[in-house]
């Protein structure tokens, strides 16, 4: 070999790294369930727009299911705290969508308005568009494996 032929010949190349969210996402459990999140609330965003938010929607749905319940019960079915689900009622009657009513032993009553009840109803026409937005990606039968083992991980029969 020349001395010329020595000095010309390419290192080889270093290993391709993967890049940091790629490692993060294959390992983390958290991170993927934040990642999928933030994907649901995008496309919760794209269906619905931004007028009601998913935490709004879903205290929503359960007014409409069990009209007349408290704040408290409220914040158990959608699993948030009291404080917190207290600040959506507030935004929720601040919009017209319920009435919040004290009751006994000084909790609030929720029921929707009429307004309310037409902006759900309304909601619940592309309740499927966005299930299908938010699995896309899935067959039918990973679909309800996802469910299943979601259903699974947070305790939950899936009636």
């Amino acid at each position: 070999m020349t001395e010329r032929s020595r000095t010309h010949r390419q290192a080889p190349s270093p290993p391709v790294a993967e890049s940091p969210e790629a490692t993060l996402g294959l390992h983390e459990p958290g991170h993927l369930f934040r990642r999928a999140h933030q994907h649901s609330v995008s496309c919760f965003n794209t269906v619905f727009g931004r007028a009601v938010t998913p935490l709004q929607y879903a205290a929503l749905r359960v007014l409409q299911e069990h009209p007349g319940i408290d704040q408290v019960t409220l914040a158990a079915a959608i699993a948030l705290d009291t404080s917190t689900t207290a600040e959506i009622a507030v935004r929720l009657e601040r919009d017209g969508w319920i009435v919040r009513e004290m009751g006994a032993r000084r909790q609030r009553r929720l029921e929707l308005t009429a307004e309310g009840q037409r902006v759900i109803a309304e909601m619940l026409r592309s309740e499927a568009v966005l299930a299908d937005r938010i699995l896309q990606r899935l067959d039918t039968n990973e679909r309800d494996v996802l469910m299943g083992l979601m259903h699974k991980l947070l305790g939950q029969s899936p009636g």
